[in-house]
């Protein structure tokens, strides 16, 4: 009794548990609603500034964060050709943030994104959202929006070789010349290469100047080829005054009005290392990958004249670099400590500033591969899937219906047996359930082996007021038969509906090859109309026609696991059946048979 109890409720568990998961299924993941429908994919992208991810201590607050996008995190295939479906949402999932696009390469499958972070963590994790798979939007960056107006010139070196590099802000600082060579394998993108000769110049400008005793900052990623002398990376002079970022021996070095700060260690040659100078005007300070290396006093002088970048400024009597340069910045501001270190460990090939957290594809009709299919079905293909979504709901009920009903006999059955065999040898007990008691009588309404039990014993007891006490052998098979005819009835019910299933077992998938068939001679059909043969052409229609054998095996294959489940159940409670037939005529055969009474009455 208890086992067939637990059996129901496991079934009920199973069923809400599916029901569940479906409701899920349905619903589109992620914390917050969708940005927009059209935009069938998005990535949440984690920014982590804990020990787990960069630890970075102090307020970074906004600044442009490199993403590098390649085929572990990107789907390249479901975004546009250039990239211009990408977008980027803030935590809020509403608020655009803007974007730029240094490098985007579908075919090698990586690429470079610039997104501007209004407000970056301190000592925790935020959230942002990439979006893509529109490949009909518009290309939406904003290059200049990316940087903060305390930026005075930007360069990425992301140009074709022997094209001069232009600013990325909005004062359009653009250089007068490109570097000697290009570098393919810098570490951000492309990057620059110099020879130690001439210089990249960018022109003087009113919105490159710098006052006396204001604030600056310049950073650069730089890759020496050799490690003696002393070199320019970055400097700009005027009167022979000026700033310098370089090296010395292979130690960083800033020199501010003639005061020159030098790092106590060389950098490697043929490595990319992170150096940036912050001046507040009075006092300098020299990073070397994001730590700082020397700091001291030194007043800024003012800077009129053009920026040189790769050598010394005119005037100036310090080496060219030799060896590669990439993301030089200038801005107007002293920034923080921690901008510099996030842009250190940001920018680098092996950064865990930003992580992606999965790719999750917005659910419902319309969007992704599954859209597209839904919208190539044609009318014969909706009619036929359809009637196997008809065949599937009768299926499903039937299964539950059926599991229900035959829990609730086999919780009853062992129930009644129980009862019967707590009477003994009185097989006449239980024919009048009037006379028992309120739970025993529940005990038994739902019992199939009572109804076959009530058989029997009414004929015994129609046959004992009519010859006494005794009943002869050709009785008790009369009272066999019967019990047997009920027991056939009971098995017709156990079994009743249960064709429903198995037409949709054999039926339901001969419904959906019908449909496919169908739909793929409408497709190549139309194609033949239309003389245009391309995947473009055939891809719909035949996804869209296996979307009915799809529809067949849906209803055919949860229909032969509730078939078999149900049927497995029928003959338990069968051969429980079968068993008492046999118990109560041998019982009746012992109790009321003519050798019984002789052997009693001696």
């Amino acid at each position: 009794m208890r086992g067939a109890q637990s059996r129901k409720g496991v079934l009920k568990g199973f069923v809400f548990a599916a029901l569940l998961a479906a409701i899920a299924s349905a619903v589109p993941t992620g914390a917050l609603a969708w940005w927009d429908k059209h935009w069938s994919y998005r990535v949440q992208v984690d920014i982590d500034t804990t020990a787990k991810g960069a630890p970075i201590n102090g307020a970074v607050g906004r600044a442009p964060l490199l993403l590098r996008l390649h085929s572990g995190n990107f789907h390249f295939e479901d975004s546009a050709d250039n990239g211009a479906d990408l977008r980027f949402v803030a935590a809020d999932d509403k608020t655009p943030l803007a974007y730029h696009i240094e490098s985007f390469d579908p075919l090698l499958g990586v690429a470079l994104v610039w997104v501007d972070v209004p407000e970056f963590p301190v000592g925790a994790s935020r959230t942002i959202w990439m979006y893509y798979g529109n490949k009909a939007a518009p290309a939406a960056v904003d290059t200049a929006g990316t940087f903060d107006a305390d930026y005075a010139a930007v360069f990425h070196f992301d140009g074709a070789n022997g094209v001069a590099p232009k600013d990325k802000t909005a004062n359009g600082n653009n250089a007068l010349s490109a570097p000697s060579a290009t570098d393919e394998g810098s570490v951000i993108g492309r990057g620059g290469r110099f020879d130690g000769q001439a210089p990249m110049m960018v022109n003087a400008s009113p919105l490159l100047a710098v006052a006396a005793g204001a604030p600056f900052t310049i950073s650069a990623w730089a890759r020496p080829d050799a490690i003696t002398g002393q070199v320019a990376l970055v400097a700009r002079r005027d009167g022979g005054q000026g700033v310098v970022l370089g090296l010395q021996d292979g130690a960083p070095f800033v020199e501010v009005s003639g005061q020159r700060l030098v790092a106590p260690a060389p950098v490697g040659t043929g490595k990319w290392t992170h150096l940036a100078a912050v001046s507040d005007g009075s006092a300098v300070t020299l990073y070397v990958d994001g730590v700082s290396a020397v700091a001291g006093p030194a007043t800024t002088p003012a800077l009129n004249g053009p920026v040189a970048i790769g050598a010394d400024a005119p005037g100036g009597s310090l080496s060219g670099f030799a060896g590669g340069v990439d993301e030089v910045r200038f801005s107007k501001v002293a920034r923080p400590a921690a901008l510099i270190r996030m842009d250190a460990v940001s920018q680098g090939q092996d950064s865990k500033l930003a992580t992606f957290a999965g790719d999750e594809k917005q659910s419902g009709f319309g969007f992704g591969p599954f859209g597209v299919i839904v919208k190539s079905v044609t009318v014969d293909a909706w009619v036929i899937i359809a009637i196997l979504g008809i065949m599937g709901a009768a299926a499903i009920y039937v299964i539950w219906s059926k599991s229900v009903y035959v829990g609730r006999v086999d919780a009853a059955n062992d129930r009644f047996v129980e009862l019967f065999r707590r009477h003994g040898d009185d097989l006449l007990a239980l024919t009048h359930p009037e006379r028992l008691e309120r739970s025993e009588t529940r005990a038994v309404e739902s019992s199939s082996i009572y109804r076959i039990y009530r058989a029997g014993a009414d004929e015994i007891a129609r046959r004992h007021l009519k010859s006494g006490m005794i009943l002869r052998a050709e009785a008790i098979q009369v009272i066999r038969a019967l019990m047997d005819a009920t027991l056939v009835r009971e098995n017709q019910r156990l079994a009743k509906s249960l064709v429903v299933l198995t037409i949709a077992i054999s039926g339901g998938p001969f419904l959906g090859l019908l449909g496919t068939v169908v739909g793929v001679m409408i497709t190549f059909a139309a194609i033949a109309a239309a003389g245009d043969v391309n995947v473009n052409a055939i891809a719909p229609g035949i996804s869209a026609a296996l979307l009915a054998t799809v529809a067949g095996l849906a209803v055919a294959i949860p229909s032969l696991f509730g078939y078999n489940y149900v049927v497995t159940r029928n003959k338990s409670v069968q051969a429980n059946m079968l068993v008492f037939v046999d118990e109560f005529i041998t019982r009746a055969s012992e109790r009321f048979s003519a050798a019984s009474y002789a052997e009693a009455a001696e």
